[in-house]
């Protein structure tokens, strides 16, 4: 299993993760965002809607029901109720099945040096589980570069 770790630098978690569900939605992959708690997910599945201007992703959380039809469930638990097979952890947020789906996003704040110190630890943590890790930095034009 992929795990990438994306390091925000140049815009927060509301301006990049959009850009990484568009992508993934793009190739056809249901995806669950977990946040670390159930005001950020109220917070985050408003956002979504109105992100941009005439654009739609379709994506939804509990208080939106249909889980099962929702192309991105945004949850605070760790869950996967629509059958993803993209796990895009945020905030700090782990998961004890990640084995379930193929790949694992974690987006950090680069600016946290705290976040940057547990990142760590879960890179080390992937890595001695066999799992395949790369690390993604932010341009400053708000891109993704693969790090060596």
């Amino acid at each position: 299993m992929e795990v990438r770790f994306y390091h925000l630098t140049q815009q927060s978690l509301n301006e990049a993760l959009p850009a990484i569900l568009v992508k993934a939605l793009a190739g056809e992959r249901r995806v669950v965002v977990k946040l670390p708690d159930e005001k950020i997910v109220e917070a985050m599945n408003t956002h979504l809607w109105v992100y941009r201007e005439n654009s739609f992703l379709p994506h939804g959380a509990k208080k939106d029901g249909y889980a099962d039809a929702q192309p991105v469930w945004l949850t605070h638990k760790d869950e996967n109720p629509n059958g993803a097979d993209v796990l895009v952890l945020t905030g700090g947020s782990t998961s004890d099945q990640i084995d379930g789906f193929s790949l694992c996003c974690e987006m950090l704040n680069g600016h946290d040096d705290r976040a940057v110190s547990s990142a760590r630890a879960r890179w080390k943590s992937y890595k001695d589980a066999g799992h395949d890790v790369t690390y993604w930095q932010q341009t400053e034009t708000g891109g993704w570069e693969k790090k060596a």
